[in-house]
């Protein structure tokens, strides 16, 4: 355990200063080129931002996985060049649907692409991490389902990998939520990986972990006057909502008696992408009830509706990402005590309970200043 614990954070060093270096050219380079964010009325910053920091996610963490595992595999350390070479199928695979979101969202962040279109490749780059054999297999009793026919269970874990890149896209509205959710995900995933013995993917978390550290502090800390604030665009949400969805399947996929200390495995998978994903749901029923095509963008995500009740921009990323912990910690805990579906169930009317709770606080302050702050 303490070779894999060196190599993660190995993994997460090495992601950390690749990103580190790369994220400062990509914003001189933007400036010189004048590739900006524009700005209209859903934007909430002002001034010249680049959004392109999601270039350097993609180099970053996958020189310093390989390079790290791939010495690992080469000196045959610990007897583990076998299990390596086998977590290395789906690896192989990820790396082609990741490349497929990565060339997707440079297009998007520099000239624009359709939703449709990026609908379209999202499904291809689900079909590849199946075709690799990573596909959910087993609900665990979700909704009283255990094993899934295979036709269902590829149609599922395609529909996750969507699902999933969409909901880390979509809140990415405010500095820091995208990444400091992603994050806190990937902490979770790591720990998770570890107490089951699952190295390289622990790993892949871990590597990935390392390319968000340095982009939070240029997003979240940096200066639109001083040239080093960035945001990370499609490139990088397209590109970690996958990573995102592959680690969740890995989950499903663990081998039986991995230590999960009796936790139900569906919880465990889905527990650390929960408010990104709740939210995204949230955001499409509020469109389709009010009228609105529900793939184009709006002001009705949780991070406006805090900044709608008064909430700063730290304040309202700390107090998701504070919820999004808790969400975990709760599921965590409850999960080796109630069914699967008992726990998803408490989670949505939980979330319903906090959201009605947030737009009457709104409406009050609506009334009380005589405008309108929330759709």
């Amino acid at each position: 355990m303490a070779f894999w614990i060196e190599n993660y954070f190995l993994c997460l060093i090495v992601s950390v200063v690749l990103a580190g270096i790369i994220i400062p050219n990509v914003i001189t380079i933007a400036f010189k080129r004048k590739l900006f964010d524009d700005i209209d009325e859903r934007k909430i910053h002002r001034g010249a931002v680049p959004r392109l920091g999601g270039i350097s996610f993609m180099p970053a963490f996958i020189f310093s996985f390989f390079l790290i595992i791939g010495c690992d595999i080469r000196l045959d350390v610990d007897g583990q060049h076998e299990v390596l070479e086998s977590a290395m199928v789906a690896v192989r695979f990820l790396l082609c649907s990741l490349m497929l979101m990565y060339l997707v969202g440079i297009a998007d962040d520099l000239i624009g692409v359709r939703y449709r279109g990026k609908f379209i490749l999202q499904i291809i780059a689900g079909i590849l991490l199946v075709f690799s054999g990573c596909w959910i297999k087993d609900f665990y009793g979700f909704v009283g389902i255990d094993a899934l026919p295979d036709i269902a269970g590829w149609i599922v874990s395609v529909f996750l990998v969507i699902y999933v890149v969409n909901a880390i896209n979509l809140i990415d509205g405010i500095d820091g939520l995208a990444s400091g959710l992603s994050a806190v995900a990937l902490i979770f995933y790591s720990c998770i990986f570890f107490r089951a013995g699952q190295y390289a993917d622990a790993l892949l978390a871990g590597a990935t972990l390392g390319t968000l550290l340095p982009f939070f502090y240029y997003n979240v800390f940096g200066s639109a006057e001083k040239h080093t604030k960035i945001f990370m665009g499609d490139t990088g949400s397209l590109t970690i909502g996958t990573v995102l969805a592959f680690l969740s399947i890995r989950i499903f996929n663990l081998p039986e008696g991995s230590d999960l200390s009796d936790g139900n495995t569906f919880v465990i998978a889905i527990a650390p992408i929960i408010v990104p994903c709740f939210d995204v749901a949230r955001v499409f029923l509020h469109r389709v009830r009010n009228g609105h095509n529900p793939f184009l963008p709006d002001k009705c995500h949780i991070h406006h509706k805090l900044l709608a009740l008064g909430c700063r921009q730290w304040e309202a990323l700390i107090t998701i990402l504070a919820a999004d912990v808790l969400f975990i910690l709760l599921n965590l805990a409850l999960s080796p005590y109630l069914s699967p579906t008992w726990v998803i169930v408490g989670d949505m009317v939980l979330w319903v309970l906090l959201n009605i709770l947030i737009t009457q606080l709104i409406r009050g302050r609506e009334r009380v200043q005589g405008v309108r702050l929330y759709e």
